[in-house]
């Protein structure tokens, strides 16, 4: 029996596994763009009132840095027992300009890597339960 597949977070990204996006916020006034959605408590200023809408963000970008977590991380971050260590990609995304980190996504080696390469974004498993597998963004270079 499969397992269920479910948001890590609720609400930071879509499911549609032919095409995950992020959800962002974006100022109506000043085309600001925020993200996390659900922890965007800062507003442009002379906009403290403009509406935001939620929006889509871009699903590609540049590959800005990246680091290779040797430690395990604290709670409430789940990690494989044993701890292996992973790659966090910072990926400056097209339109928005902004960097967003994320994990890399299965087999990609970070010796692959080069700054200034396209990336895009993918769903992934972050870590699983004896009911559901919990989904996440990650990051693969364009075409891998």
């Amino acid at each position: 029996m499969s397992k269920n597949r479910v948001p890590a977070i609720e609400g930071w990204f879509s499911m549609d596994e032919a095409a995950p996006a992020l959800q962002g916020l974006r100022d109506t006034e000043s085309g600001t763009v925020f993200f996390p959605k659900d922890v965007a408590v800062s507003r442009v200023p002379g906009h403290a009132d403009a509406p935001l809408e939620e929006v889509a963000l871009s699903r590609t970008g540049k590959l800005w840095s990246y680091t290779t977590n040797h430690y395990q991380p604290p709670e409430p971050y789940v990690s494989p027992d044993p701890f292996e260590p992973y790659t966090v990609a910072a990926v400056e995304l097209t339109a928005e300009r902004m960097v967003v980190l994320g994990q890399l996504a299965p087999g990609v080696e970070p010796e692959s890597l080069e700054v200034g390469m396209e990336m895009e974004l993918v769903l992934g498993t972050l870590y699983e339960d004896d009911e559901n597998e919990y989904i996440t963004w990650k990051w693969k270079p364009v075409g891998a």
